[in-house]
């Protein structure tokens, strides 16, 4: 990309809060994210204590702005007590302007454990409840070292259901010596849940997991997988659910506010151990990450907060990349204006890899729009790349 000069943003886009609770029961073998074996002695409270330590310090970078969705991810943050999670979210709206129609999701798992406290998390005003299925067979579910099995999904969804407006699951496929019948089956019992919005993602050996280091037996190959992969977005589609994102299936106005945020390159705050945020400015955008470990975390947050915190500007020349990072997952992509206004950048600033884009047949030629084509949206990583 060309050197470009330092962006002028004419306004701040969206604002959004991630709240990062790091413990699970145990941890998948397949996952990468910041995440540690809850233990017997881990105070929710000290954390809530922490949290809302960090979320004080960060006020004075967004002063008077609304937040207008919250996500508390994991982890498995429904580890915590409804107590906990009604606690941390009375203080966040003592701390910032809450919209009142705010989306707030939280993540869960379908144990019986946890669903005992779904209508505790309701009435601490959690609106939107994201439950990590994974799978419906139990085989399936034992090779994901999940804890829970199909018949505990079933009832959560349930269970999730009769008390919260908006449901999503967890599906994943091309799983060990899993067939595009054995797919189609779990993403159809997720649709016949009657859940509205489905989040169906591509099993990955990430590095530095269990699954990365020796992949377990039975990984469908590359063309195999894209069959499954097929059979699940045409049952999907052939259901009623809108293909809105990479991996995210929605019914009708049930898109995740939250994640179209960050796909549409909006701010957030993100708070909790190895949480990351995206804060906007009219001198640029500043990029955060929090302290990894949750004990180096809490100890800094009861000391001094600055310490956990690590804050960075983007080059105006990595902005490019990052707004198509995330736009390019959207399969109706973005209007064309958006990128000026949330990078603060003339779109000359991508007029040349914008057009070898289209003369690839990866990017949709309508002036209006940034949008992938179909093409675009299967050879991703090539798309992007051109942005680098």
């Amino acid at each position: 990309m060309p050197l470009l000069q330092a962006p002028a943003l004419s306004a701040p886009p969206p604002l959004s809060l991630y709240i990062h609770i790091p413990w699970c029961i145990q941890k998948c073998p397949y996952c990468d994210f910041n995440s540690h074996r809850l233990k017997p002695d881990t105070s929710e409270a000290a954390y809530i204590d922490a949290l809302l330590a960090d979320l004080q310090h960060e006020l004075p970078h967004i002063w008077g702005r609304p937040v207008e969705t919250i996500f508390i991810g994991g982890g498995t943050p429904s580890v915590f007590s409804a107590e906990s999670i009604n606690r941390l979210l009375g203080g966040v709206r003592a701390l910032v302007r809450l919209l009142p129609d705010a989306e707030i999701t939280l993540e869960a798992n379908p144990g019986t454990f946890e669903q005992a406290r779904f209508q505790g998390y309701a009435e601490a005003g959690v609106n939107r409840l994201s439950l990590g299925i994974q799978s419906f067979n139990d085989a399936k579910l034992k090779a994901l070292g999940r804890i829970h099995n199909g018949s505990e999904a079933r009832a959560a969804i349930e269970a999730a259901l009769a008390i919260f407006p908006r449901v999503n699951t967890d599906i994943m496929y091309a799983l060990p010596r899993q067939t595009p019948a054995e797919a189609r089956q779990d993403i159809q019992s997720a649709i016949d849940s009657g859940v509205s919005h489905i989040s169906a993602y591509h099993l990955t050996m990430e590095p530095n997991t269990p699954f990365g280091r020796t992949p377990p037996p039975g990984i469908p190959e590359e063309d195999a997988a894209y069959d499954i992969e097929q059979a699940v977005h045409q049952a999907l589609l052939a259901a009623g659910f809108a293909h809105y994102e990479t991996s995210a299936f929605a019914r009708a106005n049930q898109q995740c506010r939250h994640n179209l945020n960050y796909w549409q390159f909006g701010d957030y705050i993100g708070i909790g151990a190895g949480a990351h945020g995206k804060i906007s400015s009219h001198s640029g955008i500043i990029r955060t990450t929090r302290a990894r470990h949750p004990r180096s975390y809490l100890a800094a947050m009861q000391d001094n907060p600055a310490e956990a915190i690590e804050r960075f500007q983007v080059a105006p020349g990595e902005l490019p990349f990052e707004f198509m990072l995330n736009a390019m997952r959207l399969t109706q992509g973005v209007p064309t204006h958006l990128f000026t206004e949330r990078t603060g950048l003339s779109l000359a600033a991508i007029a040349r890899p914008l057009q070898s884009a289209v003369r690839l047949g990866l990017i949709d030629p309508s002036p209006a729009l940034l949008r992938p084509t179909e093409r675009g949206q299967r050879y991703l990583n090539d798309l992007l790349q051109l942005f680098l």
